[in-house]
């Protein structure tokens, strides 16, 4: 085979990569991972071979961390570059704390155009017992993101070490959910009361540097 050859076919196969990606990532927002299988994915990114999914990725498993992957490499490119301004800076607080945590995640989106699927998916993964611990896992090898945590946890030094957990889940949550809802109207077609995701992160970073600083009373 010659090296044209093999440039053309190197080609296709990240065509057909990139349009399964796209497409199972579409459909496990607006179905949900276990509604889906790999033939409507195969079917939808137009591949007459149902076999396709399986042979470019493996398990349902292996294209839903495939897909997370994608989209990481940007958020935590963003995230990290935020981490750095934060570290730098002299006495780093909670609200600087929580833009490293929000901000990268709306940044990405934005940047996607429109219409986008992303946060619907991640919505999906984290409702999903099969799915929330692989995609727990693979966020926290982000060290960015674990250097944002290390930070969050010395900022908030007055509440016990269990309501700290507690407080990162819910702020996990929020945000996931939030921009799941905000991606679906826009996809929808309706009012955007946000603004644009500026100020959606805007108003993210307001409630979660409450949540994190509000009291303990239990």
């Amino acid at each position: 085979m010659t090296a044209d050859n093999l440039s053309a076919r190197a080609i296709r196969v990240t065509a057909t990569r990139d349009a399964i990606l796209i497409a199972a990532e579409r459909l496990f927002a607006e179905l949900g991972v276990n509604a889906v299988s790999n033939r409507q994915v195969s079917e939808a990114a137009g591949q007459g071979n149902n076999a396709a999914v399986g042979y470019h990725f493996g398990t349902k498993a292996d294209l839903v961390l495939a897909i997370v992957r994608k989209h990481q490499a940007h958020t935590e490119r963003l995230c990290r570059e935020r981490v750095a301004r934060v570290r730098a800076s002299a006495s780093p607080q909670v609200r600087d704390w929580v833009e490293c945590l929000v901000r990268p995640v709306t940044e990405h989106l934005g940047s996607l155009g429109h219409p986008t699927w992303y946060a619907r998916f991640v919505a999906q993964l984290m409702a999903d017992p099969a799915y929330r611990r692989p995609l727990t896992d693979e966020s926290l090898s982000s060290r960015a993101l674990r250097c944002v945590i290390e930070g969050l946890q010395v900022s908030m030094g007055h509440l016990p070490a269990d309501l700290r957990r507690e407080r990162n889940i819910m702020a996990s949550l929020l945000i996931v959910h939030s921009c799941a809802e905000r991606e679906r109207a826009l996809a929808a077609g309706e009012t955007d009361p946000a603004g644009g995701w500026e100020l959606t992160a805007t108003r993210l970073v307001d409630a979660i540097t409450g949540l994190y600083l509000a009291p303990a009373t239990a």
